[in-house]
């Protein structure tokens, strides 16, 4: 199989650090040209399932702009420029619930559309979380910490509470991750 060629690019919008988008005009392998396929750049980010040394996980009840009603959050947020996700994944931890964690397993890194650019996920499960400091309390959005057990977990993905693709993701290979561990 060939690659599609990049002919041309053309800015349409731009507002740094969040979003960009461009139209590509792309050669086919057969030749085809497409003068206009949309191409949107955002932030890499990351995601973190965070296990506290109780073993309970700990979760965020939010709102989020284009959802309505609450939903159950992990902790999250965008790379800075240069910085490597794991560090990242641990500022962030750090940042939004005032905790470090002992151990950092990476769930791997997936990306959001292929096809039209976006941005590359990288998924973390943080055990062994303990609180160490405060938080820092910076974002838009009103949440409300959450302890749940494993199985409480397990419930609230299947009943569709975690209503965010990577989310939903990130908790479905931590609990698996945490299973084949358990069966070791």
């Amino acid at each position: 199989m060939k690659p599609w060629k990049t002919l041309n690019k053309k800015l349409i919008y731009n507002q740094p650090p969040w979003l960009a988008i461009e139209l590509h005009e792309v050669e086919l392998p057969d030749g085809r040209v497409i003068p206009d396929w949309p191409w949107v750049t955002t932030p890499d980010y990351i995601n973190v399932v965070v296990e506290m040394v109780s073993g309970e996980f700990l979760c965020f009840r939010q709102v989020k702009y284009g959802l309505s009603g609450q939903i159950l959050a992990l902790v999250g947020g965008y790379l800075e420029p240069g910085e490597e996700p794991l560090t990242a994944a641990k500022r962030e931890l750090r940042e939004e619930t005032g905790c470090e964690a002992n151990e950092w397993i990476s769930l791997g890194h997936y990306l959001v559309d292929p096809n039209r650019g976006m941005a590359t996920g990288h998924l973390f499960l943080a055990r062994g979380a303990r609180q160490v400091g405060e938080m820092v309390v910076d974002d838009l959005e009103e949440q409300e910490r959450v302890l749940l057990s494993r199985e409480e977990l397990a419930v609230a993905l299947e009943h569709g509470e975690i209503k965010v693709l990577a989310w939903a993701a990130a908790v479905s290979l931590a609990l698996n991750k945490l299973e084949v561990r358990s069966n070791e």
